[in-house]
């Protein structure tokens, strides 16, 4: 079924855009023969590996996979648009539009072209993004403070070792207190990405740097990656937490299981034992790798939660539907009775639909200043 409904769109493109052309018989055959091919990405991408979540193939072919799979998505969308444009004039006195061959040849170069830039925006290296979040009652010693927020690295074929080093360097060089990172970091075996993940190894921050499962975590032997993840010295905190100091000052950093832990019989996401015995006057600043349970989270008294997971939406569009299933929530901060809420935007996304148009990449200092906890729309 899955691989059914990415195949509607290649089918619809096939039908309202390719046939019509005036093009010999064995020509259109042809091009719908490679358009078909390439709408069932994710089914080569299960037969390479096991998981629709792990193509392993060469880089270049994720790239074009995801270009043509792209063009695809965004051609069937311009064509509906036509559709409903030709459709409608019909109605009209004197209507009767129809769509000719050159308003196919356009929509086409045009599909092209925003995919090749959707995958460009996805597959770079982000730009820093600064944000600041003040917190009521931060204690003066933590004025200033700042954190790196990684999120949703999907390393894999598509977002391999080099990629991961251009990151590490990236993030070393802003001289953080704190590195965290919000789930999500591989797509992939221990075996086929340890090489990928290594150079997570050389993430440096005075506070450490510290990590929580995102969903991806428990598609691929979950207990493996979590000791790999402490052996690589990135400290994981699922479900539990721990206090930052600076002298008689304090900061509760604390991390939960991701929504999805208990389908997969691992320890499921529990806010209550992540808090449990936490300083009472400390500020809490929670890592939860999905947004929707933020009222939770600001219930219990937490200060600021970072998210990720619907990496910002990708498209333009899109990103309204990925907000419905994520409780509203899909990208930037959002104030969440009393709690402030930051939504990562992602440093990566999942290799499988790696488009971006619209919502950008990101790496994420954020800044924590003494201030008014925000009160919810």
């Amino acid at each position: 079924m899955f691989h059914l409904i990415f195949g509607l769109p290649c089918l619809y493109v096939i039908v309202r855009v390719l046939w019509p052309l005036p093009w010999p018989f064995a020509l259109k055959a042809c091009v719908a023969i490679l358009l078909l091919v390439a709408s069932q990405y994710h089914l080569w991408s299960r037969l390479s590996s096991g998981s629709v979540f792990s193509p392993e193939f060469p880089r270049v072919l994720v790239i074009l996979f995801n270009w043509a799979f792209g063009a695809i998505f965004l051609l069937a969308a311009m064509q509906v648009a036509l559709d409903v444009v030709a459709l409608a004039s019909k109605l009209m006195p004197g209507g009767g539009w129809s769509i000719p061959a050159a308003g196919r040849y356009a929509e086409a170069g045009l599909a092209m072209l925003l995919s090749a830039v959707a995958v460009v925006q996805a597959v770079r290296v982000p730009p820093l993004k600064d944000v600041t979040v003040e917190i009521e009652n931060l204690p003066p010693a933590f004025e200033g403070y700042t954190l790196l927020q990684l999120t949703d690295l999907h390393l894999s074929r598509l977002f391999p070792a080099r990629w991961a080093r251009e990151v590490v360097a990236r993030s070393n060089a802003l001289g953080v207190d704190l590195i965290v990172i919000t789930g999500d970091l591989i797509d992939g075996s221990l075996a086929a990405r340890r090489a990928d993940v290594e150079p997570l190894r050389d993430l440096r921050a005075r506070d450490g740097v510290w990590l929580i499962p995102g969903n991806h975590e428990y598609f691929f032997a979950y207990a493996a990656w979590m000791r790999h993840y402490a052996e690589l010295g990135l400290a994981v905190l699922a479900n539990r937490h721990t206090v930052l100091k600076r002298g008689d000052d304090a900061l509760v950093l604390a991390g939960v299981t991701d929504l999805s832990a208990a389908h997969a019989g691992q320890p499921a996401h529990d806010l209550d034992a992540a808090l449990a015995g936490a300083p009472a006057r400390a500020p809490i600043l929670l890592l939860d790798h999905q947004p929707r349970d933020a009222a939770k989270a600001a219930a219990k008294g937490v200060a600021l939660q970072l998210s990720g997971h619907t990496h910002g939406g990708m498209v333009v569009g899109l990103d309204r539907l990925v907000a419905r299933a994520n409780g509203g929530f899909v990208s930037g901060a959002y104030a969440v009775g009393g709690m402030t809420l930051y939504v990562n935007n992602g440093t990566a996304l999942w290799p499988g639909f790696a488009l971006r148009l619209g919502p950008p990449s990101e790496l994420t200092r954020i800044t924590l200043r003494a201030g008014v906890r925000p009160l919810a729309p």
